[in-house]
């Protein structure tokens, strides 16, 4: 049975990440994927940026029109639609921050409704201004599940600082998001990072009795919206 998830998020949560490692993932396995690039607000760090890379996997990527042409136009192609009646086993939609992107959802919804296997995640990155407290990711999950009319299902704790990420980012992420999931109900789904700080927060998880209730699944991921020139040499930006 065809499976959806919509990443949702503040800007800079790691959504993005999460919906190319997902994508990466489930491709590998021999699934047919869809990506769904739905940010209409912000043109930077967007998954089309990786399509050369997405196509290569056999991942379909859906964009905005004009996304990454130089002309920033916050249109919807036909095509979406085409995601609720095709072939494919997964479908990812990667969600612009905010409510002003996630209310693009709402035009989804009596197909949302109709879905058997939805999972709507909320991605928490508490160093980021915005979403740095419970109170603020409290207010922005009220938000973005008010304008889009989509319950959140789960939360996912993504604290980072890019490469420079260190153990005390995550489990200071760790606290925020088990505080919010203890205020909603909600599920912790995983906790992610690169493989070598998630090894360090596994082995203090354990030392410390933290159980999965606690930390979701511990997933891997590679970084692929970061700028290097190893990359922009390779792959472009």
């Amino acid at each position: 049975m065809k499976k959806f998830y919509i990443i949702i998020g503040n800007f800079g949560s790691g959504k993005t990440e999460l919906a190319l490692n997902m994508a990466f993932a489930d491709a590998a396995e021999g699934l047919r994927v869809t990506l769904v690039d739905y940010d209409v607000i912000n043109p930077y760090f967007r998954s089309t940026e990786r399509r050369t890379e997405l196509e290569a996997a056999g991942v379909r990527l859906i964009s905005p029109n004009f996304t990454t042409s130089g002309v920033e136009v916050p249109s919807i192609p036909a095509e979406i639609y085409s995601v609720f009646s095709d072939n494919s086993d997964v479908v990812i939609f990667d969600v612009g921050g905010d409510p002003v992107g996630a209310i693009a959802l709402g035009m989804f919804n009596r197909y949302f409704k109709e879905i058997e296997q939805l999972e709507v995640w909320y991605v928490i990155n508490m160093r980021r201004p915005l979403s740095s407290g419970v109170s603020e990711n409290l207010e922005m999950i009220d938000k973005i599940t008010g304008v889009s009319r989509l319950a959140v299902t789960g939360l996912i704790n993504n604290t980072n600082l890019a490469h420079e990420t260190k153990l005390e980012d995550i489990t200071a992420g760790l606290e925020v998001t088990n505080e919010v999931a203890q205020k909603t109900g909600l599920p912790i789904v995983a906790t992610l990072g690169t493989p070598e700080v998630l090894n360090e927060f596994a082995a203090y998880a354990a030392e410390h009795g933290i159980g999965e209730d606690k930390t979701g699944r511990l997933i891997p991921i590679e970084r692929y919206m970061h700028r290097d020139w190893g990359r922009y040499t390779d792959k472009g930006l």
